[in-house]
């Protein structure tokens, strides 16, 4: 997607990126991060942040995952918290019911100024960081959840792994500079290191705040085969997850067992 700083229109793109998946026969739809509302600054986030449970963004998602009997890994969505002035960076997990069965606030938050750029970011002025990884029965197996910058930190998707994962949902939205630099490179190595399927959803182009995303929204294999990709701009891609032939690899290629650490 390219999100823009107008909820409803991105609502309604959605809602219509998720119809064609479902027709493409999607049992699983994975959104961007922040596929609701991408503003100027980060600040705006408290303007569209909703309580758990309520409100516009979360009645929408309950409604498409009904309508068309899906499943989605909702992006991100800015959360009222009860303990601090802070917002949580979560993605909601929708089951074709239209209910929430999950949810996974951002662990690790953006702060760091892009090497030879003036961009630099701060998720954490707006942000708290989540505590728990998340791990749940799917219809496309034991799906575990992660955002964007967590994609940075290995030693999560040990933790994950240990639970059962077998197919990672990546909702993002990476700078241009870090994914032209990092995209492909960090996403292959997770399915590669933990022999599970990645699914990355990402934000693409340039945005009404100015602000460049790079896009590339892809799926890996447990091999680290690209399966599918969307280079540049809004669109949305299929890929079918092979379970059986996964359990294969990690038998005949039994890296997960030989840990000693």
């Amino acid at each position: 997607m390219n999100s823009s700083d107008k909820v409803v229109e991105n609502l309604t793109v959605a809602k219509n990126l998720v119809a064609q998946s479902v027709e493409q026969g999607a049992r699983l739809v994975v959104l961007p991060e922040s596929f609701s509302f991408l503003g100027e600054s980060m600040a705006q986030q408290r303007m569209h942040a909703e309580v758990y449970g309520e409100g516009l963004i979360q009645t929408a998602l309950q409604d498409m995952a009904k309508q068309f009997e899906v499943w989605i890994v909702a992006g991100t969505i800015p959360l009222l918290t009860e303990q601090t002035d802070k917002l949580s960076a979560a993605c909601l997990v929708y089951n074709s019911q239209g209910k929430v069965v999950a949810r996974y606030d951002k662990m690790h938050l953006f702060d760091a100024a892009l090497p030879h750029s003036t961009e630099s970011y701060s998720e954490s002025c707006i942000f708290s960081p989540g505590n728990e990884v998340v791990v749940i029965d799917s219809p496309v197996g034991k799906l575990g959840i992660a955002v964007c910058y967590d994609m940075r930190f290995p030693e999560m998707f040990r933790l994950q792994v240990e639970q059962g994962m077998q197919v990672l949902a990546c909702p993002a939205a990476f700078t241009q500079k870090t994914g032209a630099a990092h995209w492909h490179t960090l996403l292959r190595a997770r399915a590669i290191e933990n022999l599970c399927y990645v699914a990355a959803a990402a934000q693409a182009g340039t945005h009404s705040s100015g602000r460049e995303t790079y896009g590339h929204s892809l799926v890996y294999d447990a091999w680290g085969e690209r399966l599918a990709e969307c280079p540049v701009g809004e669109g949305l891609i299929v890929a079918e997850v092979d379970l059986a032939r996964q359990q294969q690899l990690r038998m005949q290629f039994p890296v997960l067992s030989h840990r000693r650490l």
